[in-house]
């Protein structure tokens, strides 16, 4: 199963490991879930992870980051252009990411990714029940 994975989880899962965010992150160490990325979207983490009001160990964000590196499906995305409009043009390597892939985008904030771009939008709570799910009905 795939996934593009928001900043938001990444920060919730490493604040909060035990809620679904975590389970998300879980995941990807498991190799149940493969995140799909870009340099855009990468470069994004690299920025949000280490800001000090977060306080998130470095450690784990080295981690973190090296785990998604080493098991990401990456892709290539276009520049933004500015169309279509989006709530917050930061979103646009996710969004492009997740259309390359075929895949949804698992986020704790679902308004920046409008529903007539073709995305497939979920919260963490629903990817975990969704690969759940999945997972048993493939066994």
């Amino acid at each position: 199963m795939r996934a593009v994975i928001d900043t938001n989880i990444l920060v919730s899962g490493l604040l909060r490991p035990d809620g679904p965010p975590g389970a998300v992150l879980r995941q990807v160490a498991l190799l149940t879930l493969e995140p799909v990325a870009c340099r855009e979207i990468m470069a994004e983490y690299r920025a949000v992870l280490p800001r000090r009001r977060l306080r998130l160990r470095p450690d784990d964000i080295d981690d973190v980051l090296s785990l998604f590196e080493a098991q990401a499906l990456w892709v290539e995305v276009p520049a933004y252009d500015g169309s279509p409009p989006l709530p917050d043009p930061t979103d646009w390597a996710f969004i492009a990411c997740a259309l390359a892939a075929g895949c949804p985008v698992v986020t704790g904030n679902a308004k920046h990714f409008p529903a007539q771009l073709g995305v497939k939008v979920m919260t963490a709570r629903e990817w975990v029940g969704w690969a759940a799910e999945h997972s048993r009905a493939r066994s």
